[in-house]
């Protein structure tokens, strides 16, 4: 049941983005960023009352959203505030890459901590958190493009179901990679 609640909040986790983009599209900046960083406040009192944990990466976003949000409020640009999803991803990925430097895996500790036993064997699950880093570095640059030169508009689909559908077609790549892999006895 805490798995279901924690993905909800996954998708509660797009609404600080949809309130700064409908707001900034009707009202001023400052009211658009003001309500931005009013939902993410909101979004992680939820997820503390109903989840009665907030997850590490809800805590880096909010962070970030708060400081870049703050920045975009004192500079009265909007842009620092888009730049959220770059750190985020960048943040992360850099995360992953320091684990493959450690050898552990995020992956693999997550299936410990939830006391389940993987699919697959933890090599795989490092190769596959190897790749999943690569990928949030390149979806950050798109991002930080999107940022830099797309409306809002354009930035916000591609923070929301843009990178719903760039993780399914990683997934989708990834499975067939894994797949060759083992066939081919390369993971040994």
């Amino acid at each position: 049941m805490a798995n279901k609640k924690r993905s909800n909040f996954f998708i509660i986790s797009f609404f600080p983005a949809l309130a700064y983009w409908y707001l900034e599209t009707y009202y001023t900046l400052e009211v658009a960023l003001i309500g931005g960083i009013g939902l993410a406040v909101l979004e992680i009192l939820l997820e503390k009352i109903f989840v009665k944990k907030v997850h590490t990466i809800s805590k880096l976003n909010f962070f970030l959203i708060a400081v870049l949000g703050g920045i975009s409020l004192l500079a009265k640009e909007g842009i620092w505030f888009k730049l959220q999803p770059f750190w985020t991803g960048l943040c992360f990925a850099f995360f992953l890459f320091y684990k493959k430097v450690k050898n552990s895996s995020l992956l693999v500790e997550m299936m410990v901590e939830l006391n389940q036993e993987s699919p697959v064997p933890p090599i795989v699950m490092k190769q596959v958190e190897f790749h999943l880093a690569w990928f949030l570095v390149g979806y950050s640059l798109v991002m930080l493009y999107a940022a830099l030169y797309a409306s809002t508009a354009r930035w916000l689909f591609l923070k929301t179901a843009g990178f719903y559908m760039a993780t399914f077609a990683f997934m989708i790549v990834e499975f067939f990679v894994i797949r060759f892999k083992l066939k081919s006895g390369r993971f040994q």
